[in-house]
C-alpha cells in the first residue's frame, strides 16, 4: 500500500454507476468479520500498522471493490472527510469519531471509493485506518504516471476558500477550508496527476505572519508531520512538476521589534538567499522535477521582484528547468482576505496553460 494518488476521469469510467443504486453512509457497528481492502494512499501520509497517520494537506484514500457495500475506519484526530463513490459525492464527515463507518446502498459491480481530507490540520494528526469488505472482492487500481508537488502557504492549503465572506468567527475559517478546491488539487486534476499539498497557513521562507514562532517551510518541508517529526521518505514520490508558492507570510506584515532582520532590505535579502537554498534542497532530492515559482500579488510587487532575483540566482548556478508564474490581482473575498474559489480557479488556469503548452514537462524534459 505505498502512497498514491488520484485516478483519472478515465479510468473512472470503468466503475459501475447507476440511477437506481442510492448510496448511504452511516456508522456502523464494530464487526469481526471484516476482510482488509487493499488501498492506494495519495499525499504526505505516514503509513503504520492501523492505517495512516498525516497532518500535511490533501490526504486521500481509495480502493476499488465488487460488491454492494464498502466500510472504513476513521482514527482519531479532527477532520473534514469527503466520501465518494465512483466519483459521486456521498457524504461528508466533521470531526467523526474514531470508529467503523459503512457506505450501502450500491448497485451490484465494480466500484471505486474514495476518503478525501480537506481540512489543515496543524495542531495535530489525524488518521484514516483503511477500508473493508464483509462480502464482495477487491479488484486492482492503477496509480497515475504524473506527479506534482505543491509548496506553499494559506493560498496553497486552501485557507476559508469554500467562504463567501472574510468574516470567519469562531471555527468559520476551520469549517469553510477545503482543499479540493484549492489551485493544487485543481490542476492535478487537469492533468489525471497524482499530488502532494506540502503547506502550512501562515508559514513563510524565513518568516511567518506577523513573526510568529514555528517552522517556516524550508524548516517543515523534510518532515512527515509537523513539529519534532522524523524525516519523510518514499521512494515512489518522484513528481515531474513542483510548484512553489511562498513569500505573502514574509512580507505581508511590517518588521516588529525584536525580529532578527535589521531592516527591510536585509529581510528581502535573507528570503532570496534562504528560497535560493530551499529550490536547490528540493533539486537535490527532486532531480527530475521541472520547478514552478509562483509570485502572489503584493504592495509595489515586493514579492514578484524578489521571487526574480531568486530565479535570476538560480539560473546563473545553472539551473534550467524553472519558471516564474505571476499570479495576478485576486478578489480576496474568502476569510480574511484569503483566496476565493474564484480566485483559486484562476490561479489554476494560469498553472494548466503553462503546463498545457509544455507537455514534455510530464516525460522530464
Amino acid at each position: 500500500m505505498g502512497l498514491r494518488g488520484l485516478l483519472t476521469a478515465a479510468a473512472l469510467a470503468a466503475f459501475t454507476t447507476s440511477a437506481f443504486a442510492q448510496p448511504r453512509l452511516a456508522p456502523a457497528p464494530e464487526a469481526a468479520a471484516l476482510t482488509p481492502l487493499p488501498a492506494l494512499a495519495g499525499g504526505r501520509v505516514v503509513a503504520g500498522p492501523e492505517g495512516w497517520t498525516y497532518q500535511w494537506p490533501s490526504a486521500r484514500f481509495e480502493a476499488a471493490f465488487a460488491g454492494e457495500a464498502v466500510l472504513f475506519k476513521v482514527g482519531v484526530g479532527d477532520q473534514i472527510l469527503h466520501l465518494s463513490i465512483d466519483g459521486a459525492p456521498v457524504g461528508r464527515l466533521v470531526k467523526p469519531a474514531p470508529g467503523l463507518y459503512r457506505i450501502e446502498g450500491l448497485a451490484n459491480g465494480r466500484h471505486l471509493v474514495r476518503a478525501s481530507v480537506v481540512n489543515e490540520m496543524q495542531a495535530a494528526p489525524a488518521r484514516f485506518g483503511g477500508f473493508f469488505l464483509e462480502g464482495g472482492r477487491a479488484l486492482p487500481l492503477a496509480a497515475p504516471r504524473r506527479q506534482i508537488e505543491f509548496i506553499g502557504d494559506s493560498h496553497s492549503v486552501g485557507y476559508g476558500d469554500a467562504s463567501e465572506v472574510r468574516a470567519c468567527p469562531g471555527d468559520g475559517v476551520w469549517m469553510t477550508t477545503d482543499n479540493s478546491i484549492a489551485f493544487g488539487p485543481l490542476t492535478a486534476q487537469r492533468f489525471g496527476a497524482e499530488r502532494q499539498v506540502n503547506a502550512i497557513s501562515g508559514r513563510g521562507i524565513v518568516r511567518n505572519f506577523d513573526g510568529m514562532a514555528g517552522d517556516t517551510l524550508p524548516l517543515a518541508w523534510p518532515k512527515g508531520l509537523l513539529g519534532a517529526a522524523p524525516a519523510y521518505a518514499n521512494d515512489d514520490w518522484r513528481p515531474q512538476v513542483v510548484v512553489i508558492n511562498l513569500g505573502t507570510n514574509d512580507f505581508s506584515t511590517p518588521l516588529k521589534p525584536g525580529e532578527r532582520w535589521a531592516d527591510r532590505q536585509a529581510l528581502r535579502d535573507d528570503y532570496v538567499a534562504t528560497y535560493v537554498r530551499f529550490v536547490g534542497e528540493i533539486r537535490a532530492r527532486q532531480p527530475q522535477a521541472f520547478v514552478i515559482l509562483l509570485a502572489p500579488p503584493s504592495a509595489d510587487s515586493e514579492i514578484a521582484t524578489h521571487v526574480d532575483r531568486v530565479a535570476e540566482t538560480l539560473k546563473a548556478q545553472g539551473e534550467t528547468r524553472l519558471a516564474v508564474i505571476p499570479v495576478g490581482e485576486m478578489e480576496l473575498t474568502a476569510c480574511d482576505w484569503h483566496p476565493s474559489a474564484r480566485d483559486q480557479q484562476g490561479i489554476s488556469g494560469k498553472l494548466s496553460a503553462f503546463l498545457a503548452q509544455r507537455p514534455e514537462i510530464w516525460q522530464g524534459r
